[in-house]
């Protein structure tokens, strides 16, 4: 899953989303709040919660989407809502109920967020004409972010088919016997591409595989921005090592210190940084 940061403007006012592959998208609920009152959008939003019709559609929204939703606690609250000195902060909310529909972050565009189906219900509360523009803005963002992730994505596999290429060319030039039958050459392919598994992750991909029944996809799925790209270098760097000769002993030794020390420089680089601010899960 990819998560990446932008902006919707939505009648004059800048809004922070953070959009996800899998259409899990939080909208801030603070910048639209500020649609109302840009000094105090906490007060905004304390009121929308506080409100009756507010919390059930909440309640609903957490028990589709939330197994671990805490029905007790939100009956409580339904109890005292309406009533004249009940107030709810979006913090009491998360922590009473357990919600994973609205949000808290502190720091560098920090505030409460929402997931879209309630954000959009939000803005709805506050201006059905804001809502609109919001979610015109919206569909604008996704479009432009899903046609930005497209191309990155096509650009990364032709790189990562010409690496492979490299390296499966010196592996069969140098490493592969003509005469064996093909089920022995397919096994030498496999343990070239567990040397670097091993060099990298420090595990085989059946290794990996055992300790994660349950994910989706292998272990070079798994991995992760700064993982792929010393990755690619290292599947360069070996069809070299094999080229030379060096034994498969010398190059996992050789490998695994370049992984390390790639590793910890590659991340450290400003153009990767602001990569990683772009593309990492949160």
């Amino acid at each position: 899953m990819v998560k990446v940061s932008g902006t919707i403007t939505a009648k004059g006012v800048n809004i922070h989303a953070k959009l996800s592959s899998d259409n899990n998208d939080y909208i801030s609920l603070t910048d639209i709040a500020r649609y109302r009152d840009a000094e105090n959008p906490r007060f905004i939003i304390q009121n929308w919660l506080r409100n009756r019709n507010t919390l059930a559609f909440l309640g609903v929204w957490e028990s589709l989407h939330n197994p671990a939703f805490n029905r007790a606690a939100f009956d409580d609250l339904m109890d005292k809502a309406g009533l004249n000195g009940f107030v709810l902060r979006p913090q009491q909310w998360i922590a009473s109920t357990n919600s994973i529909g609205i949000t808290s972050h502190s720091g560098r565009y920090g505030g409460t967020y929402a997931h879209s189906d309630i954000a959009f219900e939000f803005a709805s509360w506050l201006s059905p004409e804001f809502k609109l523009y919001l979610i015109k803005d919206y569909q604008r963002l996704k479009q432009a972010e899903s046609d930005h992730l497209s191309l990155d994505w096509s650009a990364r596999l032709e790189i990562a088919k010409t690496n492979y290429k490299i390296h499966t060319d010196a592996i069969k030039e140098h490493l592969i016997d003509t005469q064996l039958p093909a089920r022995y050459t397919s096994l030498t392919y496999a343990n070239e591409a567990d040397l670097i598994n091993v060099a990298l992750f420090g595990m085989t991909a059946k290794e990996w595989r055992d300790k994660n029944p349950e994910a989706r996809g292998n272990i070079r799925d798994a991995a992760n921005l700064v993982e792929l790209i010393v990755l690619s270098n290292l599947e360069n760097l070996d069809a070299e090592f094999i080229k030379a000769g060096l034994s498969q002993a010398e190059r996992l030794k050789r490998l695994h210190d370049t992984a390390i020390s790639q590793l910890r420089s590659i991340a450290a680089t400003a153009s990767i940084q602001r990569l990683k601010d772009r593309f990492d899960e949160e």
